[in-house]
C-alpha cells in the first residue's frame, strides 16, 4: 500500500481510502446502498488497517449520522491507535428541519462539526470537508469558519467536495490573501468511464497543489464486470435499484470492452482494472472504496497489486478518452509551439 502527500501537507494518506458510506442502512437511499451495521463494519474497518489503509471517509449524512457512529465505534472497539488513522468526515446537507440545518454558512459548520466529533467520539477531525457548493453562503465565510476550526484544534485540515474549477480557485485566492487554512484536496467523481473532472479540475489541482480523492471509482458498481451491454447485474443490485451516479452507458460499456481482456490477461477481475486505472493516474491521491461483504473489500484493495503496461494504459485512454472540446481545443492548437520549446528545453538541462 503506497502512501501519498494530501495536496500540499506533510500528512501521508493511503492510496485507498475506506469509505464507509455502507455502514448503517436505515430509509430510502441508505437501505439500497448498505447496510452494514457494527460487528461487520468492524471487520470492514480492521481489514483494511491490517492492509495498510490509514485513510477512512464517512460524512454527517450517511445515514443519518449512523455511519459516523459505527466509524467512530469501530475505532473504539479495535482500540486503534488515535494517530495510526486518519479520519474524514463531510459537513452540508441537511441534518435538520430548519432552515440554518444545512449548507456551508458559519452556523451549520460550527454545529456540524460538534456533531460530527460527539458521533465519532473523537476530539478532532483529521480532514473535515464541505461536502457541496452553497448558493446562499458568500465562499468567504466558509473559508473562515473552517479556518477558525483549524485554529481550535478541532480539525487538522480542510477539503471541499462536489465543487467546480473556479469556485475552488476562488476559495484559495480568498485563503491566501486573509493567511487561511486552504482546501488541501477535493473529493470528487472520477471513474474510466467518467472522466470530465479532467477538463478544468485536473488542471487546476496540478496548478495549485490540490489532492485528489475519488469517489464512486466504480460508478455505483457499473464497472465491476457485472454489467455489460447484454448484462444487467443481479435483481436488487445497488446499480439497479439506484442508478447513480449518471454514466454514459454506451462510453462506460465500451470501457467494459476493454477491460475484459486485460483482467483476463492479468486473472484479476474487472473491478481491480477499473481501480488500477485510476491509481496510476498521477493526479489521483487516494481512491475511495466502499464495500458490504469483506470479500469485496479484498478485491478492491488487490487493485493495488495490478501493474498496467503503457500499452495497456494507452488502449483505456483512446476508449475512453474525452472528445474535444472548447477552450480546450484551442489550447492545443495554439500552445503546440510553446510546449515544443518547454520539450527542447527540458532536453538540454539533462547531464
Amino acid at each position: 500500500m503506497r502512501h501519498h502527500p494530501l495536496g500540499r501537507t506533510g500528512l501521508f494518506v493511503s492510496e485507498l481510502c475506506l469509505g464507509t458510506m455502507t455502514f448503517g442502512g436505515g430509509q430510502g437511499i441508505w437501505s439500497q446502498i448498505g447496510d452494514v451495521q457494527q460487528a461487520d463494519a468492524e471487520r470492514l474497518v480492521g481489514a483494511a488497517l491490517d492492509a495498510g489503509i490509514n485513510f477512512i471517509d464517512t460524512a454527517d449524512m450517511y445515514s443519518g449520522g449512523l455511519s459516523e457512529q459505527i466509524t467512530g465505534q469501530a475505532l473504539k472497539n479495535l482500540k486503534v491507535p488515535r494517530e495510526n488513522v486518519i479520519v474524514a468526515t463531510k459537513v452540508f446537507s441537511e441534518t435538520g428541519a430548519g432552515p440554518n440545518a444545512r449548507g456551508a454558512s458559519r452556523g451549520h459548520i460550527m454545529d456540524g462539526v460538534k456533531a460530527s466529533l460527539k458521533r465519532l467520539q473523537l476530539d478532532h477531525i483529521d480532514l473535515y470537508q464541505i461536502h457541496g457548493f452553497d448558493p446562499a453562503t458568500p465562499i468567504e465565510e466558509t473559508v473562515r469558519a473552517l479556518d477558525q476550526l483549524v485554529r481550535q484544534g478541532l480539525v487538522r485540515y480542510v477539503g471541499v467536495s462536489n465543487w467546480a474549477a473556479w469556485q475552488i480557485a476562488k476559495a484559495l485566492g480568498i485563503a491566501e490573501r486573509w493567511g487561511l487554512s486552504r482546501f488541501e484536496s477535493l473529493q470528487a467523481y472520477y471513474t474510466i468511464a467518467g472522466r470530465d473532472l479532467e477538463r478544468e479540475l485536473v488542471p487546476m489541482m496540478r496548478s495549485e497543489g490540490v489532492g485528489l480523492m475519488v469517489w464512486s471509482p466504480l460508478a455505483g458498481g457499473l464497472l465491476s464486470g457485472k454489467y455489460g451491454r447484454d448484462q444487467q447485474g443481479e435483481e436488487g443490485s445497488r446499480r439497479t435499484s439506484f442508478d447513480f451516479p449518471p454514466v454514459d452507458k454506451d462510453r462506460a460499456y465500451d470501457c467494459i470492452d476493454a477491460m475484459r481482456p486485460i483482467a483476463a490477461a492479468h486473472g484479476v477481475s474487472v473491478a481491480q482494472i477499473a481501480l488500477a486505472w485510476l491509481l496510476h493516474q498521477p493526479q489521483v491521491t487516494s481512491v475511495i472504496v466502499g464495500a458490504k461483504r469483506p470479500e469485496q473489500l479484498a478485491d478492491n484493495m488487490a487493485a493495488t497489486q495490478v501493474e498496467l503496461s503503457a500499452a495497456e494504459l494507452e488502449q483505456l485512454d483512446a476508449v475512453s478518452r474525452l472528445p474535444a472540446e472548447y477552450p480546450g481545443w484551442m489550447f492545443v492548437r495554439q500552445g503546440e509551439y510553446r510546449r515544443g520549446q518547454l520539450a527542447d528545453a527540458t532536453r538540454r538541462a539533462r547531464p
